[in-house]
């Protein structure tokens, strides 16, 4: 089962797409942070995802937040496909799968013919204290996030502080 409001989110340091290492408790206690997990880069709901959340990044950085989008695919793939998308925030790159099991996302089934070891489409915010300010997930990787609650879980923390 995946993380839930009011957990605390796993400190793990992940490859950036840029190059280097980032730890996700680094950021989130900049500001609160977005945390959305993708099955594989270059498919069509994943691409989809990023785009509309690269094309509203102002809302969610007016709300005080900033974005990671993350995945099982490597620093390298990751790379040309933030470029791609045109995103203006961090690709991180989980091939290790140790956020993926941190925030329990790690796929259980198959994500295609014979791919193991994604994970779920999941989105969470994390709060500048380390805790889960909201979470999502869902096991159908056709599905997006419902980007109007990750507003509004920013929006919160924003009018909290």
């Amino acid at each position: 089962m995946p993380l839930k409001k009011g957990d605390p989110a796993p400190d793990v340091t992940l490859p950036s797409s840029t190059g280097g290492q980032v730890s996700l408790a680094s950021l989130w206690k900049e500001q609160p942070l977005v945390v959305l997990f993708f099955p594989l880069a270059f498919t069509s709901t994943c691409t989809k995802e990023l785009c509309t959340v690269g094309d509203d990044l102002g809302a969610y950085t007016s709300l005080g937040g900033q974005v990671v989008a993350v995945s099982v695919d490597s620093p390298f793939v990751l790379d040309r496909f933030r470029k791609e998308t045109g995103a203006g925030y961090a690709f991180l790159s989980d091939f290790n799968r140790k956020a993926s099991e941190g925030f329990r996302v790690l796929r259980d089934g198959a994500i295609g013919p014979g791919l193991l070891g994604a994970s779920d489409r999941a989105a969470f915010v994390v709060g500048r204290d380390g805790r889960v300010a909201y979470a999502w997930h869902d096991t159908n990787p056709g599905l997006l996030p419902p980007f109007d609650e990750i507003k509004a879980a920013l929006e919160a923390l924003k009018a909290a502080a």
